[in-house]
């Protein structure tokens, strides 16, 4: 998902064309995902992003890859209404793609491929039709990124049963167009999954990281680390070819 104007980044860009660490967002997304095993990228832009769509077309002509150095990885441009985050998910999801199929907004830069495959195996070992995958809002203020979004969700996770304070992580997969079937949950803390650069303070903390900065969390490799992992196991690893 890639046509926001990221108004709270301030300026008058695109926001998946915000740079981080010197690349764009929407460059840094596609990386992860031709390091992963997807093999078709749908990128949905909107009118608000229309240098975002020049940008995502001029890849395609690089066969998707741009800079990244992962497999051949299919792009397909989708002009979206731009009538906000869900519409917006429906009408990319109507051109085409067949369910499950795995979203991400192109807000998140630390991502990388092992990243993106522990996610499709955690839907896998789930059994269910959707995964919603969730950051706790304590480990986002723990690392100094905003947490807008942040929820109460009456899944157990806050500890005897109560409610837990999340904050979605921006990837998911998804089920039905019509939103039929069961979802599952998965929480993690891990960084490149929880920080999602919505605010300038966002965007300063992910160069921290990919800098490695002596006073910067550290950024996690391989496999995620669930804390809800349910029958998924205990970790879910990205080394698996499709």
């Amino acid at each position: 998902m890639c046509g926001g104007r990221g108004t709270r980044l301030g300026g008058d860009g695109e926001k998946p064309l915000a740079p981080v660490a010197g690349r764009a967002m929407v460059d840094r997304a596609l990386d992860a995902l031709a390091a992963s095993r997807v093999e078709t990228a749908y990128a949905a832009v909107s009118p608000q992003t229309p240098r975002t769509r020049e940008r995502l077309v001029a890849r395609q002509g690089d066969g998707g890859n741009g800079a990244a150095t992962g497999g051949p990885l299919e792009l397909v441009v989708v002009d979206t209404p731009g009538d906000g985050y869900v519409a917006d998910l429906q009408a990319a999801l109507a051109e085409g793609p067949t369910a499950p199929t795995l979203t991400l907004a192109a807000d998140l830069p630390l991502l990388d491929g092992p990243a993106v495959d522990a996610v499709l195996d955690a839907h896998r070992a789930a059994d269910a039709d959707a995964l919603s995958v969730r950051v706790p809002a304590a480990r986002k203020r723990e690392l100094g990124a905003s947490a807008d979004a942040a929820t109460r969700y009456d899944d157990g996770g806050g500890g005897g049963g109560s409610p837990a304070e999340r904050v979605p992580a921006g990837i998911n997969v998804v089920g039905a167009l019509d939103g039929a079937g069961d979802e599952a949950v998965r929480a993690t803390r891990d960084a490149r999954l929880a920080v999602n650069v919505n605010r300038p303070e966002d965007r300063r903390l992910a160069e921290r990281i990919l800098a490695g900065d002596r006073d910067a969390p550290d950024l996690p490799s391989g496999g995620v680390d669930w804390l809800d992992a349910g029958d998924a196991g205990a970790r879910s690893g990205g080394g698996e070819s499709q």
